[in-house]
């Protein structure tokens, strides 16, 4: 079996936390030929979509962790499995991305996320489909809008569509101090769209990621609780992580929202919950995967494999 890992500089991996990273040792230990694949190595070429691959090699160690071979040209419709782990944001080279991948699944290879789903479901916007679980959400480039959002809720959160790791997430109180150069800087002076949420007390409790493995959650979830003076609990902006069982409300959202995920070919997704309330759907590179691991006797990434593994076979 032929695994492509499209993925960030490997060289800057931090093992001990990588989720990329935790695939490639249990594709290693599955016994898979792995590939490390930059973006820029993506190619077509007459039509045929193919990959600068470096065959690579790791071990679970802080240093001296990975190994590569000399680069080849392979054609990426000639692997079973390639993987999407590429960090966000989503710009222009990302979705050209996609389109070499939908030629490639057109040959063949298995993309895990599917391409199509990629361009589809925008990580913040696509909680949008299911309102039921949100909190009052709005998604704007209207300076007036978002003023008359916070009017109305008192304090907000205010992000861009594309960012990820907690980067550029504004908390607006009641007295709604620097609101209008926030939303300058957010939509551009009203050329790009922002997101509005109400504020969700909830988030002292800690951001919940929960992990869905081809449509079924994982039983445990990584609270990131905010660190002292912060309202964000990204482990990037400095939140801290405590593993735990997911509660009731928890698997009640996962188990509504996973068989669309499933149907959409998003074999690993990551929902984003404070309190009761989804705030993102992750699904270019969801992370968290060696936190729980870790936590307890659980091997999320083999759930994955597994999943893979078997429609691959029936495809057969």
């Amino acid at each position: 079996m032929k695994l492509a890992m499209i993925m960030d500089p490997i060289a800057q991996v931090k093992t001990e936390k990588d989720t990329s990273f935790r695939l490639l040792l249990e594709a290693q230990a599955r016994g898979y030929d792995s590939y490390y694949i930059e973006m820029g190595g993506l190619l077509i070429d007459s039509g045929r979509p193919y990959a600068m691959a470096r065959k690579v090699t790791v071990k679970d160690q802080k240093s001296d962790f990975y190994q590569l071979a000399d680069v080849e040209k392979l054609p990426l419709g000639e692997f079973d499995v390639i993987m999407m782990r590429k960090d966000p944001p989503f710009d222009s080279q990302f979705l050209y991305a996609t389109h070499i991948f939908d030629l490639a699944q057109s040959e063949g290879a298995l993309v895990v996320n599917n391409p199509q789903s990629l361009r589809d479901c925008n990580e913040k916007l696509y909680t949008s489909w299911f309102p039921e679980f949100i909190t009052d959400t709005l998604v704007s480039a209207n300076a007036e809008q978002i003023k008359a959002f916070h009017k109305k809720h008192g304090t907000v959160i205010l992000k861009p569509l594309d960012g990820m790791g907690g980067a550029s997430i504004f908390k607006v109180n009641e007295d709604g101090a620097n609101l209008g150069v926030i939303i300058e800087t957010l939509t551009e002076k009203g050329q790009r769209y922002a997101m509005a949420q109400k504020y969700l007390p909830e988030i002292k409790d800690g951001d919940k990621r929960i992990l869905i493995i081809n449509g079924e959650p994982v039983p445990y979830a990584l609270a990131r609780i905010p660190s002292a003076g912060e309202t964000r609990g990204n482990l990037a902006a400095g939140g801290s992580g405590r593993p735990q069982p997911l509660s009731e409300s928890d698997e009640r959202i996962a188990r509504a929202i996973g068989p669309t995920l499933k149907q959409k070919g998003l074999y690993l997704v990551g929902l984003d919950v404070i309190g009761e309330r989804i705030t993102e759907i992750n699904v270019t590179s969801p992370t968290c995967m060696r936190e729980i691991e870790n936590a307890y006797d659980i091997n999320i990434a083999a759930q994955l494999f597994e999943a893979i593994e078997h429609d691959l076979q029936q495809r057969r």
